[in-house]
């Protein structure tokens, strides 16, 4: 038997996509002192020098920034509640079901918000974002017996990025559930065809391009104070010339913004698809009664 299909899922990139700034430096540093590039020269000579992976090596260079008394989990998630977000968030999350129209509704679509992170999930949980999001996904740290944070626990990459995708394709929030597990296509809650991914770069090329293969829609987005315009140049070498992706737009997420429209109409869009291919089921599903004699 299938399971209900109704679910539109929006998955977010966080630094540089849903903030204009890292995570680490808005509020993480400058609560213990750390100068933040020193911190990321340091970072850098971990990658170059020594070969490590770069998730790695900032979570290690973190530790070894700390002070003698690192923080709790619960320090972190308090932290997390200065973070700042580019222009329209967190009213876009309540604003985007005003997409769905009572016919959407009838049948039982709704809209769920996710974030994939190599940033640290504790910060994120403590964020104004947190009541619209049915899961975030970030690096996780054990903690000691005093309750701080002693060694990283769960580290994402952006290649370790597409696993939380299928985990979210198959309704596998559950850390301890395996997302390797074979699972039929009609079965899977959240087909990828009512996927939108939003990141902001070469980092999410991977999540772009498990997008792209198994139907899903993906947008990147610049921010448009970047004076450098390196940022708007990452998403336009990603369209342009890589053809990673189809839609770039400013990290604006306001009503009306050239981001907004393109995510207005996604959402309607795969409603409506949505919306058809129920009717279709019923339909194909009804049995005409006995005619008279």
């Amino acid at each position: 038997m299938s399971v209900p299909q109704t679910t539109i899922a929006i998955v977010y990139d966080y630094d540089q996509t849903l903030s204009p700034t890292y995570m680490q430096d808005e509020v993480l540093f400058p609560a213990y002192g750390i100068d933040p590039a020193l911190f990321w020269k340091k970072s850098r000579a971990l990658v170059e020098d020594d070969g490590w992976e770069s998730e790695l090596a900032y979570l290690k260079t973190l530790l070894d920034s700390l002070p003698m008394d690192p923080p709790t989990t619960e320090d972190l998630i308090r932290l997390g509640a200065g973070l700042k977000f580019f222009p329209g968030l967190p009213e876009m999350f309540e604003e985007l079901d005003a997409q769905l129209s009572e016919t959407h509704r009838t049948i039982g679509i709704r809209i769920e918000h996710y974030i994939v992170s190599s940033g640290i999930k504790a910060l994120i949980d403590g964020s104004a974002l947190r009541p619209w999001i049915r899961e975030t996904f970030g690096c996780e740290f054990a903690t000691d017996s005093h309750g701080r944070i002693s060694f990283p626990k769960r580290v994402i990459s952006h290649t370790q990025k597409t696993q939380y995708l299928f985990r979210i394709n198959k309704g596998l929030l559950d850390l301890s559930q395996d997302v390797n597990d074979h699972m039929p296509p009609d079965l899977r809650p959240i087909p990828f065809p009512n996927m939108i991914y939003i990141g902001d770069g070469p980092t999410d090329v991977p999540c772009f391009t498990v997008m792209r293969q198994f139907g899903g829609q993906a947008i990147a987005v610049y921010n448009p104070d970047d004076s450098s315009r390196g940022s708007f140049r990452k998403c336009y070498q990603l369209c342009a010339h890589a053809g990673r992706i189809k839609h770039i737009a400013p990290s604006d997420y306001r009503p009306g913004s050239h981001l907004r429209l393109i995510l207005d109409e996604m959402i309607r869009e795969i409603a409506d698809r949505i919306l058809r291919r129920r009717r279709e089921e019923i339909e194909e599903s009804r049995i005409p009664a006995p005619g008279h004699i």
